[in-house]
């Protein structure tokens, strides 16, 4: 039987040695319990917890944003005849109960999870039922503010660690600068010695910098598209360019479809499908597509808009050559993409005015209570993940503790009528759901039926009346659709001073606004570096390289690129009707605040906005075009 790490590697993956920094990760978690695997993508993040998985005793948990990624993974290991599962929300009950009692008798050696899941209370009393033999955390740096992928329950996942009992912790990411480094061993206490940085250095990737202005960048796109071949990325900001992008590319001959999170899923996966299986075809897409794609041979990466990051641009162009022949990544540097992008940053920041009402209702509910998402996102003009980043802050904070999340209504469509339901039980039981069935209130064709007021109305708790729901849709009596899902939280002090949990949420927000606009400087500051680039590049990554690539765009010119220079700013007078003060003042909820205002003219959605209706006005997006710092000052 396998004992060693590379007998078991060799003999469930097939592979005789290890890659750079997969050993040194390993011998870490199996020595010191803990380890940071910083890896470029496609460089093997993933066999650092899957072949610990297969020499430690109990589970190990996996969190992962991706639940295409998750599948492929579980299919990968099943093939290999390792137990492996997901829990996420594609699920049926049914299926994450059998996945969850497969956990707690041992019967796994992988789950994998999103970050959500560790909201739900029976789920967390599931591993504490369960040894934990590793606790790996992919997309780590996410759990850092400073991370460039912000998703707000990552922030939670550091102080889990002790709760769920994991004595071993494997952090992972493919981008994270020396700060975000510190961060992620801090929060997961890792020693600094156990975090593996294998370098971003890509020998075989050719950095080419081509500044453009808006005018001719779709000409250098086709003449550029025109002299290389092999599988192409080309990356775009927005979905509509992606779609004009790629039917401006068929148009000149090439196999090119566009790729973005508008599109259907069916069509996505068709897009995905053909471009994988194809040896030339160009897919032109948003960031929403290459995140766990597997293809070795992308000859060229493009980068049609600036990106927002030199994170997302080192990740992005990560895509080229996996299989480490020459390849291309290009960057269509372009001044007129600023504005739009420091929009994006702007837009998430909410007004003060939303997070002290906000925070004034919370408190006002009582020491435990449940909300709506949507509801309080739209009573508050707080975009639902800005919303949840708050709450997020309030629970780091010490202010708040989330419950499980449980949906408040359900709609039935019965699949045998109600009277044969109850008549499949006897005595007490079928006193129960007939009594439950008469609470469901019908529709045209369908009932409605909300699990808290049902279990009030006849006196039995609300687990009884879920458990008996559950149970009619696995007997195939009814079909189940839950909706109205509510968010529990608890109070964890007896007095909040709500203006000063503003002022300091006020301060988080903005300081990331900062941060996301510096991002974007950084970017910039690639293209024009006087020296060499893909040098600079490693450089923000804490990767220091004495000697000069050769195949960047300053090595080959031996020159600094120069930006265009950006269109003038207008008057600002002559681009904001005059009428627009009036419509402020019949929208005072939605316009009244100067960043409301702001955001509305640079095309910004909000709840406030979409609830007045006010997408369609004509004025909607008329600076979309300029800076919304700005526009933000005139509005002032």
């Amino acid at each position: 039987m396998s004992t060693t790490p590379l007998e078991v590697l060799h003999d469930r993956f097939g592979f005789r040695t290890l890659r750079p920094g997969q050993e040194a990760v390993i011998d870490a978690i199996l020595a010191r319990g803990s380890a940071l695997a910083v890896f470029p993508t496609g460089a093997g993040k993933s066999l650092c917890y899957q072949l610990p998985a297969l020499l430690l005793e109990g589970v190990t948990l996996v969190v992962s944003p991706l639940i295409a990624l998750m599948k492929d993974q579980i299919d990968f290991l099943r093939g290999r005849g390792i137990a492996a599962a997901r829990l996420d929300s594609s699920l049926s009950a049914a299926e994450v109960r059998a996945v969850t009692d497969d956990m707690k008798r041992g019967a796994l050696k992988l789950l994998y999870v999103a970050p959500e899941r560790f909201n739900n209370e029976r789920f967390l009393e599931a591993l504490r039922q369960t040894t934990i033999a590793l606790f790996a955390v992919d997309e780590a740096h996410c759990i850092s503010e400073w991370g460039h992928n912000f998703r707000p329950d990552y922030l939670k996942l550091a102080g889990l660690r002790t709760r769920i009992n994991a004595t071993r912790v494997l952090a992972l990411t493919a981008t994270a600068t020396p700060a975000v480094v510190a961060d992620i061993c801090r929060a997961f206490d890792i020693p600094a010695g156990d975090a593996i940085v294998t370098g971003f250095y890509r020998s075989n990737l050719r950095l080419v910098t081509t500044p453009v202005t808006a005018l001719a960048r779709d000409r250098v796109l086709v003449d550029t598209l025109a002299s290389l071949s092999g599988p192409t990325i080309v990356y775009v900001t927005l979905q509509k360019t992606a779609e004009r992008v790629a039917a401006l590319l068929q148009q000149a001959g090439h196999s090119a479809a566009a790729y973005h999170a508008g599109m259907e899923p069916e069509d996505r996966a068709r897009v995905q499908d053909a471009w994988m299986a194809s040896d030339r075809g160009i897919v032109v897409a948003t960031i929403a597509f290459g995140m766990g794609i597997d293809k070795a041979d992308v000859r060229t990466v493009i980068h049609y808009n600036l990106p927002k990051s030199l994170e997302s641009y080192s990740q992005e162009i990560g895509r080229a050559g996996r299989d480490g022949a020459p390849s291309r990544v290009e960057l269509l540097a372009c001044p007129d993409d600023v504005p739009a992008l420091e929009n994006f940053a702007y837009g998430d920041t909410p007004t003060r005015a939303s997070l002290e009402a906000m925070l004034q209702e919370i408190f006002g509910l009582g020491p435990a209570f449940d909300v709506s998402y949507p509801e309080l996102s739209a009573r508050h003009d707080l975009r639902v993940l800005v919303l949840r980043t708050a709450l997020t802050y309030l629970e780091l904070d010490g202010a708040l503790v989330q419950g499980t999340p449980f949906y408040a209504a359900y709609t039935l469509r019965p699949i045998i009528p109600f009277e044969e339901i109850a008549g499949r039980f006897e005595g007490e039981r079928r006193a129960f759901v007939t009594r439950l069935l008469a609470q469901a209130k019908k529709g045209r064709t369908l009932y409605s039926l909300d699990p808290a007021a049902a279990a009030t109305a006849i006196g039995e708790p609300r687990d009884r009346v879920l458990t008996a729901l559950t149970y009619f849709e696995e007997k195939g009596m009814v079909a189940l659709e839950p909706s109205d899902v509510r968010q529990p939280y608890r109070r964890l002090r007896d007095h909040e001073d709500t203006r000063a949990l503003a002022d300091e949420l006020v301060r988080r927000f903005e300081r990331r606004e900062q941060s996301e606009i510096a991002r974007l400087v950084d970017v910039l500051a690639l293209v024009t570096h006087a020296g060499c680039q893909s040098n600079e590049l490693v450089a923000h990554f804490g990767q220091v390289r004495a000697e000069a690539c050769g195949h960047c765009s300053y090595c080959a010119t031996g020159a600094a690129q120069v930006l265009p220079a950006p269109p003038p700013a207008p008057d600002l007078r002559t681009v904001i009707p005059a009428g627009f003060a009036a419509l402020r003042a019949k929208h005072p909820r939605a316009l009244g605040e100067p960043r409301q205002a702001a955001r509305f003219l640079c095309g910004l959605t909000s709840p406030a906005l979409t609830r007045d209706k006010l997408g369609r006005n004509p004025w909607f997006g008329i600076c979309a075009e300029q800076r919304f710092a700005d526009v933000l000052a005139f509005v002032a």
